[in-house]
């Protein structure tokens, strides 16, 4: 049995060729193309020598080379590790050694601190620069240029057949406590994941949804809610590489976006820009939180001054990232909702007791399809973290009645 996540876009593409898969600025790509460039860019990977398995770090912001890259190392069989846009030297350094990264796409703006880092790394072969300007196809001494590797190369149109378990992505915890650890997660988690975002009720149907995505794609909330459910159901994105509340709302005006997911802090600088008016949200139909706690009156607040409903959710890198959510027309202010389908959560102790009573807090612990394989190359950290199939999360909560 093989899955690959790249399907979710190729199915698209096949259903859809002509409709918008993405905006950015003033230029449009759709599903036919980006399929197409992936495929290209999966050719190039295999032109440079690179085996199925073998590991591609992207240093991307929210632009298409993020998406056009990464369905197109699936495609050519390759985990992605999704980097952090502002790391330093000695953290690029630190994450292409862990990962054992054999090549590294990295966005113009960011190419000093790559090439610092990337010079540190010999087993990292391949720096490949994206750029803003496509029509500039040079590449700066011991690197190369994104369009052009793509463009020149056949297009691997024979997807690789991954097994449902192999690794797919390959992502960073922020590191509180020591150094980051790489969470492997699987084409199956991440694949239904991204289903089962698509299966939720909505107050559009998915297929015409227009979603903007303002949160960071090399993040684990931007990359499966926003990009990969959107492309499963055939939606289109809406690129904003750095966020701004009067820019995001001329944006959702201008495409007439009718899903947004944002963390609270973004909805915050929303609700309080004296730019941003109820008529530039208007066509707002759905709207989503998560990253951190929403406090209940801007919760309130954005809903009441916008005519929206924002539902919030709850996970991690480790879970793919959705572990709960709040339903549809039930939702809880405060909550971070329900288990998703398929999903158990507990509340242990410090010791690891089970707590049941209600209004107590404990440490939530998630067991179901959404947890990660486990800390790339860290069984120690791994038998610590996931106990008899239960992740330990870290994170404290309560249970209402």
């Amino acid at each position: 049995m093989s899955l690959n996540l790249a399907t979710l876009l190729r199915e698209s593409a096949n259903a859809n060729p002509t409709k918008p898969a993405i905006h950015i600025g003033d230029v449009t790509l759709p599903y036919a193309m980006v399929d197409g460039l992936a495929q290209k860019f999966a050719g190039a990977l295999r032109g440079l020598g690179l085996k199925p398995g073998q590991h591609v770090a992207l240093m991307l912001p929210n632009v298409p080379q993020f998406t056009i890259a990464y369905f197109g190392c699936h495609y050519a069989g390759n985990p992605v590790v999704p980097l952090n846009v502002l790391l330093t030297a000695d953290e690029i350094a630190y994450h292409l050694d862990d990962s054992d990264a054999v090549a590294v796409v990295v966005w113009e703006g960011f190419l000093e601190q790559a090439q610092h880092g990337f010079a540190r790394v010999a087993s990292c072969k391949h720096l490949i620069v994206a750029k803003a300007d496509r029509a500039d196809l040079s590449a700066a001494p011991g690197t190369l240029n994104f369009a052009a590797v793509t463009g020149a190369a056949p297009p691997l149109t024979d997807m690789h057949a991954s097994s449902p378990d192999d690794t797919a992505v390959i992502l960073y915890t922020s590191g509180t406590t020591g150094k980051p650890k790489g969470a492997e997660l699987s084409h199956f988690n991440l694949f239904y994941n991204a289903q089962w975002l698509t299966n939720q009720p909505m107050p559009v149907a998915l297929d015409q949804a227009v979603v903007m995505v303002v949160l960071p794609l090399f993040h684990s909330f931007g990359q499966t809610v926003m990009q990969n459910s959107t492309l499963l159901a055939g939606g289109t994105l809406v690129l904003m590489p750095r966020f701004d509340p009067l820019g995001a709302a001329q944006l959702i005006a201008k495409h007439k976006v009718n899903v947004f997911a944002g963390v609270p802090t973004m909805y915050f600088a929303l609700l309080h820009h004296a730019e941003v008016t109820p008529a530039m949200l208007a066509t707002l139909g759905q709207c989503l939180s998560g990253g951190a706690a929403m406090p209940v009156e801007v919760m309130n607040a954005f809903d009441q001054k916008f005519g929206t409903d924002i539902l919030e959710g709850f996970g991690l890198s480790e879970t793919s990232p959705v572990a709960s959510f709040n339903p549809r027309g039930a939702k809880k202010a405060g909550s971070i909702g329900k288990p998703i389908w398929g999903i158990e959560f507990r509340l242990v102790d410090a010791g690891g007791a089970l707590v049941t009573e209600t209004g107590k807090p404990g440490e939530i612990c998630i067991k179901g399809h959404n947890v990660m394989k486990g800390y790339y190359k860290k069984p120690e950290a791994t038998a610590e973290a996931i106990t008899d199939g239960w992740f330990r999360s870290g994170d404290v909560s309560t249970r209402d009645a």
